[in-house]
């Protein structure tokens, strides 16, 4: 159903899986077929603020331009390898949210840390464009050491979550 959309060499490989793969990539493969342009969003499944932020931005995305996907899923580690990033790789989990324009396509473009964040707020209604502009015009070294910081010490202030939060019927067609 969703084999016209992907090279031969990957389904060779999902042919030669067993069922429940089969179905798992399929899955992943129907979800992507949803993002058509829209902006995917992967973030720290396990931090409390990073889960924040995504219901955040689920409430005010009235134009349905984002998707969201945790780091740790397939997808995201995908995306890393794809694009070399070692994200994952840190004692305290996940280092920065990475934002994705042209997903899959071949001019995909990887948007970390404040870019990210600019990125995502760019896509909301007013105020948040403006904001964003505003915020743009701090110099990107200090808007990063910004980012950092709040990195560092977002599981000691926010908390971290031991078990996957379970989005509402809504939310859960945004996520990958």
């Amino acid at each position: 159903m969703y084999t016209k959309c992907l090279p031969n060499f990957i389904l060779v490989c999902i042919f030669t899986m067993n069922r429940a793969a089969q179905r798992r990539i399929l899955l992943i493969v129907g979800n992507l077929a949803e993002i058509d342009g829209k902006m995917v969003c992967f973030f720290d499944g396990h931090c409390k603020l990073c889960n924040g932020a995504v219901r955040w931005l689920i409430r005010r995305d009235r134009r349905d331009c984002l998707r969201f996907a945790a780091l740790e899923s397939a997808i995201g580690e995908e995306l890393m390898a794809r694009h070399g990033i070692s994200a994952l790789h840190s004692k305290s989990g996940p280092t920065t949210i990475l934002v994705v324009r042209g997903f899959g396509g071949p001019d995909e473009r990887v948007l970390a840390r404040s870019e990210a964040v600019l990125a995502l707020l760019g896509q909301l209604p007013q105020p948040w464009p403006t904001i964003a502009t505003v915020l743009s015009l701090i110099p990107r070294p200090v808007r990063d050491l910004g980012y950092r910081l709040i990195a560092r010490w977002r599981y000691r202030i926010w908390g971290r979550l031991e078990i996957c939060t379970i989005p509402s019927a809504d939310e859960r067609m945004r996520y990958l």
